[in-house]
């Protein structure tokens, strides 16, 4: 092998190299801009919606209830979480879990006003598509009467608190959503 040969193939690999490391380089950037978009973190920030901040009552004061009065959503990291759109509050729920994220008194707030006014709060109970039917019926029903409970404990009467088994229990939109109790008013 000459001097030529060996230069020649010094040359074509350092050329490859480089080639490969620009290339490495455009791809880097490219990821590195889709996942550092300001727009879109600024867009993801307006559409997000406002959470419920819930503090302790000083020493000695009497704790209250705060009323939701717009569309809130508390979420809590392992999936448990609550939202109140238009009066109605809705409690999601982990995959196989009846945990219930903190916020319910609060949440629930305007349900027990208007039990206290003389309507009535219907409970529904919903789970998702996966797994085992039966074994979801359950967890949907588990979930319904632990809600019941706390409108119970927060001083609603029993006899004001109507469990109602929807018709369809499968609940709608993505399994994080079906996973749900609903809570709403009626007269």
């Amino acid at each position: 092998m000459s001097d030529d040969d060996s230069q020649q193939n010094f040359i074509l690999g350092f050329v490859m190299a480089l080639i490969a490391l620009v290339i490495f380089f455009v791809v880097g950037i490219v990821l590195w801009h889709k996942g550092h978009n300001p727009a879109a973190a600024a867009a993801q920030a307006a559409a997000a919606k406002p959470a419920v901040v819930i503090s302790a009552p000083a020493p000695g004061a009497e704790p209250k209830l705060a009323e939701v009065t717009e569309t809130v959503t508390v979420t809590i990291p392992d999936g448990a979480s609550i939202r109140v759109v238009n009066g109605v509050v809705n409690f999601y729920f982990a995959t196989g879990s009846a945990d219930l994220a903190p916020g319910a008194a609060e949440a629930l707030a305007a349900v027990i006003k208007g039990v206290e006014s003389g309507r009535k709060a219907v409970v529904s109970g919903y789970h998702d598509t996966t797994g085992d039917p039966a074994v979801n019926e359950q967890l949907a029903r588990k979930r319904a009467e632990m809600i019941r409970d706390v409108l119970v404990g927060l001083g609603v009467p029993a006899a004001k608190v109507d469990l109602q088994k929807p018709e369809v229990t499968a609940g709608s939109g993505n399994n994080a959503e079906a996973r749900r109790v609903e809570v709403k008013l009626v007269d």
